[in-house]
């Protein structure tokens, strides 16, 4: 099957509604809460339901998937919970970043809810301690920060004339301004100037590629969020079209056309948060499951866009690659 009908006979699943309540009432059911639309968190769901298949639950034999999406508006997603929550859901998944996180927390203190978050789970506030929990969240963080200055070291390796780094945040996300301090302090430990530029709409995104060519940025940074991994296909082409090296957060823009990637795997993420939704349908508490940090780091360069961009790769960059796409 083509990877289009795969993510097409996905998408037309987790958007399909389920049977009414008293068809299901013994069936436990798995609210997913997503950031995006059904076929950009196809794979994540996917990826969800793969997972819980491993653990020995199927859809439509001893379980069932309910699925929300906020078609990356996000001032949706606390209305999405508490309809995930009228529902009564088992166990939420968030599958929609930080701000989903959150929505889900905010919806409801009863249902279980496991998050996959990329920021530091503590300082938002969704829980106290990464091993006390307490209360009825828990979930994986790939603790984005900690992997900034890695990605700057990166491309500076791979463009060292850069003398100004451009750093594309959504403002909306509750840790834009963390990413963003850890940006400013990754630029200056490598000796660049830093411009921060704000999207959160496909207008602005394409306003904000304007703004990095016109204050003639070197190279790109990208702080991690859902939004723009909905949009990678528009954000490879909009950095390929300006010639703007950049690296992402994820293998999945590279894969798309992006040149290179240093960031946590998604599909290790989101394996971990269905383990942790099959221990709770089998009668454990969130509370006694300490939040995981996703360990699996991935390096993934595109020698085609290099070349595409009149760049070569540095020998020990190519040695560390995880993947090297030719």
């Amino acid at each position: 099957m083509r990877r289009r009908d795969f993510i097409a006979a996905i998408a037309g699943t987790v958007a399909r509604p389920l049977p009414a309540r008293a068809q299901q009432a013994a069936m436990p059911v798995i609210g997913l809460l997503g950031a995006g639309s059904a076929q950009s968190d196809a794979l994540r769901v996917a990826a969800v339901r793969q997972s819980l298949t491993e653990a020995g639950y199927v859809e439509g034999r001893n379980v069932a998937f309910e699925y929300r999406g906020a078609e990356d508006r996000y001032e949706r997603l606390p209305a999405l919970a508490a309809e995930l929550v009228r529902r009564e859901v088992t166990v939420i998944v968030s599958i929609g970043g930080i701000t989903s996180a959150m929505a889900a927390k905010s919806a409801t203190t009863k249902i279980p809810i496991v998050f996959e978050i990329g920021g530091d789970p503590i300082k938002l506030g969704l829980v106290a301690s990464l091993n006390r929990l307490g209360n009825n969240i828990t979930g994986v963080t790939f603790l984005v920060g900690t992997l900034t200055a890695k990605q700057f070291e990166v491309l500076h390796e791979t463009v060292p004339k850069a003398a100004l780094i451009g750093f594309l945040v959504n403002p909306t996300i509750a840790d834009a301004e963390t990413q963003t301090k850890s940006a400013l302090a990754a630029a200056e430990s490598v000796g660049q100037k830093l411009l921060v530029v704000q999207a959160y709409t496909d207008s602005e995104l394409e306003a904000a590629f304007v703004t990095l060519v016109q204050q003639n940025v070197g190279a790109l940074v990208f702080g991690a969020d859902p939004f723009f991994l909905t949009g990678r296909d528009k954000i490879v082409e909009l950095a390929a079209r300006q010639k703007l090296p950049a690296i992402y957060f994820l293998r999945e823009f590279v894969s798309a056309g992006g040149l290179m990637s240093y960031g946590t795997s998604i599909t290790e993420a989101i394996r971990i948060v269905g383990l942790y939704a099959s221990r709770i349908l089998k009668g454990e508490k969130p509370s006694e499951l300490p939040v995981q940090q996703a360990t699996k780091v991935e390096l993934v360069v595109n020698l085609k866009v290099a070349k595409a961009l009149g760049l070569t790769i540095p020998l020990p960059i190519l040695n560390r690659a995880d993947e090297v796409i030719e």
